[in-house]
């Protein structure tokens, strides 16, 4: 069974980054962020709806916005790519919407998450 969201709170995907891709995020240059397709991201993201992306440089603590940004939801796409983190062969993965043109701001104290 789904976890149902509680009135009031925004229903986000929490995906933490390397460096080299949160920066190529906000700078505009990387609008996908991918995951495999495997059991454990296929429970998270299959069949779910998000009001929102949150996007984090590594583990960051609560109150440290520098290294969090929060996008709009906009899918993902399933696709089969070649890249180094995953090994020479080709993969399935989620291909995650994360072009960076709008911030929301609902996790972030005084946002309408407050």
């Amino acid at each position: 069974m789904k976890p149902k969201t509680q009135p009031g709170r925004v229903n986000a995907l929490h995906l933490p980054l390397e460096a080299e891709y949160f920066h190529a995020i906000l700078a505009g240059t990387k609008t996908e962020e991918y995951r495999e397709c495997s059991k454990h991201w296929r429970t998270r993201i299959e069949g779910r709806t998000f009001d929102a992306i949150v996007l984090t440089l590594g583990y960051p603590k609560a109150g440290d916005t520098a290294r969090r940004v929060v996008l709009p939801w906009r899918g993902y796409k399933i696709k089969r790519i070649t890249h180094p983190k995953f090994g020479t062969e080709p993969v399935e993965v989620f291909a995650i919407e994360v072009s960076a043109a709008r911030q929301l701001d609902l996790l972030t104290p005084g946002g309408a998450n407050a």
